[in-house]
């Protein structure tokens, strides 16, 4: 399972001049926290770019009542671009954690763009596979572990991540919380089960567990993990 991708942020893989004439085809944007930037089933095609802040992409699960997060993006990231290469509807909604900036550029534009920019396009091609492998990978997560196995492994992989990251919208790191001895992730409790694919009750259930076992220590918005081995054994299915 993985929310954050482990390769270059697009506009950060360009050359200076690439990412100069890519930002030239749009105009700059904000949006408020919780914009829908992109929307599932959207026919729109334009594309974004992440200036500033951090955005979720999330899909509806099969169930039709749960939604999963698939990703957590940031500064740099593309999204819309299967949008724009190809006439389908959106495949997922991007929603903003907090005040966003971003460029927008039509789709139109990006790829005339892209056949004349063969690196370009080969960067996007990359993307697109790395990603469709990615939410594979949770889908298949989503089937086959239980909430607190799925649960485990995510507060493992968000509290390993960078100070500045995705479960920390407002910018401020671990260490912003005093009282705090280990990892934290910042993130109320309907957050991390759209991470997951559960509901709130199953995942309030596993934080009930957890706590009662000294693995973690939670509060507003707020899990800290005081085991991290112990949870990297649940995550991996041995029980307590």
């Amino acid at each position: 399972m993985g929310l954050l991708g482990n390769e270059l942020a697009f506009a950060h893989a360009l050359t200076a001049q690439e990412r100069e004439s890519v930002m030239a085809l749009g105009s700059r944007k904000r949006f408020p926290a919780d914009a829908h930037l992109l929307t599932e089933g959207d026919r729109s095609s334009h594309v974004v770019i992440i200036i500033r802040g951090w955005v979720t992409v999330s899909v509806v699960t099969d169930r039709g009542a749960t939604r999963l997060i698939l990703g957590l993006r940031g500064p740099g990231e593309l999204l819309g671009e299967m949008a724009a290469l190809d006439p389908h509807p959106r495949s997922a909604t991007v929603r903003a954690l907090g005040a966003i900036e971003a460029q927008l550029i039509s789709g139109d534009a990006f790829r005339r763009f892209l056949a004349l920019h063969p690196r370009v396009s080969g960067l996007v091609i990359r993307q697109l596979t790395f990603r469709l492998r990615s939410s594979d990978q949770e889908r298949s997560a989503l089937a086959s572990l239980t909430v607190l196995q799925r649960l485990a492994s995510r507060l493992i992989e968000l509290s390993g991540a960078e100070p500045a990251g995705p479960y920390t919208p407002s910018g401020a790191g671990p260490s912003s919380d005093p009282s705090a001895s280990g990892p934290v992730v910042h993130l109320a409790q309907d957050e991390l089960a759209a991470t997951i694919g559960a509901t709130r009750e199953a995942v309030a259930k596993a934080l009930r567990l957890l706590r009662t076992q000294h693995i973690v220590r939670t509060g507003n918005r707020m899990v800290e993990i005081l085991d991290p081995a112990l949870l990297a054994l649940l995550a991996d299915g041995h029980q307590e």
